[in-house]
């Protein structure tokens, strides 16, 4: 073998010039790195150990199986025995659930609800995105409408509860609703005022017929009882007795409130300190035909005159319903009839902000590019919007709408908290259903608990379909 190869460099001597090399443990040119530490115990340098995960997964599980899993299964358990879980009834209590009156009303609402408020949310979601895209303040605007987000829905049906308060003067509604009734048709001044039974009888809708018949050219005295002296309009004045001598195609005469504020006077008398009851129609009605042959009104004095009459005809003085029918009240928001749809209201007055985020987000999301080729194709806004805008948020709306059933299946705060004792059985829910059965006096734990494992198995589809579209969006993202 050659010296030079074999040879060691002499102690002190200067090795060759050159880039220093790195020893490598296979065959291959270059550098290589030096092995990890823990590749001779066969796992990789991020693999977490057994003991680790456990440590983090047992706790989050215990807690898990102890609010939800072991209540699941304890409610399926108790939904198979009586009231009282003393006796094994089987499938009865799931048989009442479809056979109590008060369950069914129960489902039907909640059919009501599934059907109308998810679809008006989120129109109202679509309509307030849209919105929020044209006008300037957008960001305000959007804050106005999802602020009722932050407010519980125990706070939320108290408010409405006195929103829907009947009186006007309490309820918003009502005051919103009286007055725009008054606006087109003026209530009737003397609610509750009455002629004494001698003198007229009641008629059809609250009107008020003459015992008396008069004759044109005669004159005619109407006293009126019923309301308070200090209720009379400011400009009712003294009342004062008709001409002494009226036309003879005329009947004139007085109409007064026949009392003295402070008391005195003599019934049926034209006394100092009686007053006119102005505006109060009068109507002559022919005894021949029962027709109207003429109409009046009452001065501040509480005088009137009919004219054109026929002379030597009889008739009979009619004073209209309207004269004295109660004021306007409004609307019965929390009747039976419309306690379900108003309490729908209040919860689309929450919730409508929610989708409205989500569909402006859904919407921002939208290429303008294609919209504005469409628009380049000869396409109108209706038509991009339903062709081009609806389908691509399509995803949202899904989303929207399942969200929004799973929440009104499960409302429970607003009809509780809004409706009335009287209406409640009318608004009633699942959910409100299972708490009066189980804890509002039924004391029925079977049948509440038969109830819940019913309204949990409504709920699930809709479960399946939001973990089904999150699998699917893990599966697009990767």
């Amino acid at each position: 073998m050659d010296e030079s190869l074999s040879a060691s460099p002499a102690a002190g001597s200067v090795p060759a010039a050159g880039p220093p090399t790195a020893s490598a443990p296979g065959p291959g040119p270059g550098p290589h790195p030096s092995p990890h530490p823990l590749a001779d115990h066969g796992r990789s340098p991020l693999r977490i150990p057994v003991r680790v995960r456990a440590g983090f997964l047992i706790p989050a599980a215990v807690i898990l199986a102890a609010i939800i899993i072991w209540p699941a299964v304890d409610s399926l358990w108790l939904s198979l025995h009586n009231a009282d879980g003393s006796k094994w009834v089987g499938l009865h209590n799931y048989h009442t659930l479809f056979t109590d009156s008060a369950t069914l009303t129960a489902l039907k609402n909640n059919v009501i609800w599934v059907v109308c408020a998810p679809t008006v949310a989120c129109a109202l979601g679509l309509m307030f995105a849209l919105m929020a895209e044209k006008i300037r303040w957008s960001t305000a605007f959007k804050a106005v409408i999802f602020m009722p987000m932050a407010i519980s829905f125990l706070a939320a049906g108290v408010i409405f509860e006195l929103v829907y308060q009947q009186d006007p003067h309490q309820g918003v509604a009502n005051a919103v609703a009286v007055g725009v009734h008054d606006t087109f048709a003026p209530s009737s001044k003397y609610p509750g005022a009455r002629p004494r039974p001698v003198t007229a009888k009641p008629g059809s809708a609250g009107s008020f017929t003459s015992a008396q018949t008069f004759h044109a050219g005669s004159l005619a005295q109407l006293p009126l009882v019923g309301i308070q002296a200090a209720n009379l309009p400011g400009k009712a004045a003294q009342a004062a007795a008709p001409s002494a001598a009226p036309a003879a195609d005329q009947i004139e005469g007085t109409i007064w409130l026949d009392i003295i504020y402070g008391g005195g006077g003599t019934p049926n008398h034209l006394d100092a300190g009686k007053k006119g009851m102005p505006g109060i129609s009068v109507k002559a009605i022919d005894t021949a035909t029962g027709k109207s042959a003429g109409t009046a009104t009452a001065h501040n004095d509480g005088t009137f005159t009919i004219k054109g009459l026929k002379p030597g005809d009889s008739y009979r003085l009619q004073l209209p319903g309207s004269n004295f029918a109660q004021p306007y009240r409004g609307i019965q928001w929390l009747g039976p009839s419309l306690v379900t749809p108003a309490i729908i209201a209040s919860y689309l007055w929450i919730w409508a902000g929610f989708a409205m985020v989500l569909i402006a987000a859904g919407l921002a999301s939208i290429p303008r590019e294609l919209q504005e080729a469409a628009r380049v194709d000869g396409a109108n806004d209706r038509q991009v919007f339903w062709r081009i805008t609806v389908p691509l948020l399509a995803p949202v709306l899904l989303v929207v709408m399942v969200t929004q059933i799973i929440n009104v299946l499960k409302v429970f705060d607003l009809v509780y908290v809004i409706a009335p004792g009287s209406t409640l059985p009318n608004a009633n829910v699942l959910a409100v259903q299972m708490w009066n059965v189980s804890f509002g006096g039924g004391a029925d734990q079977g049948l509440g608990s038969a109830i819940g494992v019913f309204l949990y198995v409504l709920v699930l589809p809709a479960m399946y379909f939001n973990i089904r579209r999150l699998r699917n969006e893990r599966k697009e993202g990767r």
